[in-house]
């Protein structure tokens, strides 16, 4: 899907996500130290918002200029007076960060669905707009997600497990701490499913 596409999508729904930031973001994150984050993809802005309301200062990047404005709308009415915590910008994840080299303690990456060659270069932007001792943390749909587990994507072309996410940092100057497979419930019409999430993270050198 291109920028017209996710416009489109995100102007025929309320609210195209979950209001809520994303189980794993907040269980990896709430323990660190605030400090300024970039949240690339961030579509309606869920993780970011929690992100300023935690404390930190982020810069949110989407390439839909209606998913950019309905983020800065919904930071102004729940952030309030903080609401200058959170700088939602349009942008796409294929090229370097607003804010130069080293801007950033922590870089998130919240299922950002791009074939390998363009993930790759994402990636390694990501960890580029990191400053040594920050983390670049990786949620997406597993490629295993497609045979063993719910929704997500249908093409396998844009699902990664943690082995491809962390062949694709090879050789940028990162440590993994955590790579793996983790199972996120969700509920539907038909009844409790679960879908499985590829969950990296990276501290950078």
């Amino acid at each position: 899907m291109d920028a017209k596409d996710w416009d489109e999508r995100y102007a025929t729904a309320d609210l195209v996500w979950s209001a809520e930031p994303n189980r794993f973001v907040e269980e990896i994150v709430a323990p660190l130290t605030a400090g300024t984050a970039i949240d690339i993809a961030a579509g309606e802005g869920r993780n970011a918002i929690w992100l300023a309301q935690q404390g930190w200062t982020v810069t949110a990047t989407d390439y839909s200029s209606v998913a950019v404005e309905r983020m800065r709308a919904r930071a102004d009415a729940l952030l309030g007076a903080e609401a200058g915590r959170l700088t939602p910008l349009v942008a796409d994840a294929t090229v370097p960060a607003p804010g130069g080299p080293a801007a950033y303690d922590l870089a998130l990456f919240c299922y950002l669905q791009l074939p390998a060659s363009e993930l790759r270069v994402a990636l390694r932007h990501g960890v580029e707009a990191v400053r040594p001792g920050g983390r670049v943390l990786v949620v997406g749909h597993a490629g295993r997600n497609l045979a063993e587990g719910w929704g997500g994507p249908s093409s396998r072309d844009v699902l990664y497990d943690p082995d491809e996410v962390v062949d694709a940092v090879d050789g940028l100057p990162v440590v993994v701490e955590h790579a793996g497979i983790r199972v996120r419930p969700v509920e539907t019409e038909e009844g409790p499913r679960e879908a499985l999430d590829t969950v990296v993270v990276l501290r950078r050198d």
